[in-house]
């Protein structure tokens, strides 16, 4: 169920998001709602109902370090790859 929400954002930040969110193909609401997943998806508890197929068989098969950190990891590939 979708539900509207009203924000305060700086007209700057609006029309910069606006441009960004055409760029991609998607409206501005897809991107604040994607963001917000984004950062309360520790809080939140995904239900099997809502994955694909694809990545039902794939959840679950990986382990990692309690200690893993795949943002440091992916930003040491992509500085090596790019040569940041």
């Amino acid at each position: 169920m979708n539900t509207k929400l009203t924000l305060t954002i700086e007209k700057e930040v609006i029309e910069i998001a606006k441009e960004y969110a055409k760029e991609k193909g998607q409206s501005l609401s897809e991107i604040v709602e994607n963001y917000f997943k984004l950062v309360t998806v520790d809080r939140r508890r995904i239900e099997k109902k809502q994955l694909s197929p694809n990545v039902k068989k794939l959840r679950g098969i990986i382990s990692s370090n309690e200690d893993f950190d795949y943002k440091k990891i992916l930003t040491e590939e992509l500085s090596k790859k790019y040569g940041v």
